[in-house]
């Protein structure tokens, strides 16, 4: 594994430019609307090996939307989650479909490709099932895998249990790596694990993460974040605009392209490094979101 000591920062990159980037939105309910279905552990990830072009399909439209930033299909690539699927294919392959999909998507655009590193577990799930040194194995080797296969920095996202979060902190400071550390938190402002989020910030920036974010969480939950959101802090949002529940079945929008610019126009004052949308979301809400920066390119 190659540290990435040289990588320019793409949130200091934010600050030159003046505004935010933008991150792409959901990939997984895309597959849904697509006409593909969740295989089990795997959710969506298969569709890197049985249909890239779909997958590559999505990518490019988020990239004429305006997305600075594209996620990689990975969020279920993990080696637990292949572990237990009983299928054929290994962790391995389905990360090095799904980044070659993500590069060759970008190739014509001044982007940076962030690779897409889950929970362990189903990102909703409480209680812990698997052991501290299995959840070690797991994290350390998808993000080499991701790493090593041409991501410009690992995005662990929905992060919701603090062994997890030590985990990913220690082994991505300790081998120079760049990465985000995204926060899916309850109503409470605690993580699944029962900790407060606020209680846990000043941990996770301790390990030099390019930015800290929250994802996947409602608006109502996140306004209570924004208010006591520290200035200066590198931070960033993509919140959830599926319908009902939170669920990985079935998503489906549940807040539309302009409603959505509206709500993120109101956290800009305290400037974010990046914004995007998560669960439910289209091409369409970035386009909204890349239209409050008219005249700010950045390219």
């Amino acid at each position: 594994m190659k540290p990435s000591k040289n990588l320019i920062n793409p949130f200091a990159l934010s600050k030159r430019i003046g505004r935010p980037l933008i991150l792409d939105g959901a990939m997984g309910s895309m597959l849904q609307h697509a006409g593909l279905k969740s295989e089990g552990s795997l959710w969506m990830s298969l569709a890197n090996i049985t249909q890239p072009d779909v997958v590559l399909s999505i990518h490019e439209k988020y990239l004429r939307a305006g997305a600075d930033i594209i996620t990689t299909n990975t969020f279920r690539t993990n080696p637990y989650s292949v572990e237990i699927s009983g299928k054929r294919f290994t962790s391995e392959q389905l990360v090095k479909e799904s980044v070659g999909l993500a590069i060759n998507a970008a190739e014509r655009y001044p982007v940076y490709i962030a690779g897409s590193n889950a929970p362990a577990e189903d990102c909703y799930q409480k209680v812990r099932t698997i052991s501290n040194k299995k959840l070690k194995l797991n994290h350390h080797k998808h993000i080499n895998l991701l790493f090593n296969n041409g991501c410009h920095f690992i995005l662990n996202e929905t992060q919701s249990h603090l062994d997890e979060i030590k985990i990913i902190c220690e082994y991505c400071f300790k081998n120079e790596l760049p990465y985000v550390l995204s926060l899916f938190v309850d109503e409470n402002l605690n993580l699944l694990s029962g900790e407060n989020v606020f209680e846990v910030v000043p941990f996770i920036m301790d390990y030099a993460p390019l930015a800290l974010g929250f994802n996947c969480i409602r608006q109502n939950t996140f306004s209570k974040i924004y208010r006591r959101l520290s200035p200066g802090l590198n931070w960033g949002t993509y919140l959830n605009c599926g319908g009902g529940e939170y669920s990985d079945d079935n998503i489906t929008c549940g807040i539309s392209p302009v409603d959505y610019k509206n709500v993120i126009q109101k956290i800009l004052p305290k400037a974010p490094s990046f914004i995007g949308a998560c669960c439910g979301s289209t091409p369409l809400h970035i386009k909204e979101l890349k239209k409050i920066f008219n005249g700010k390119t950045g390219n």
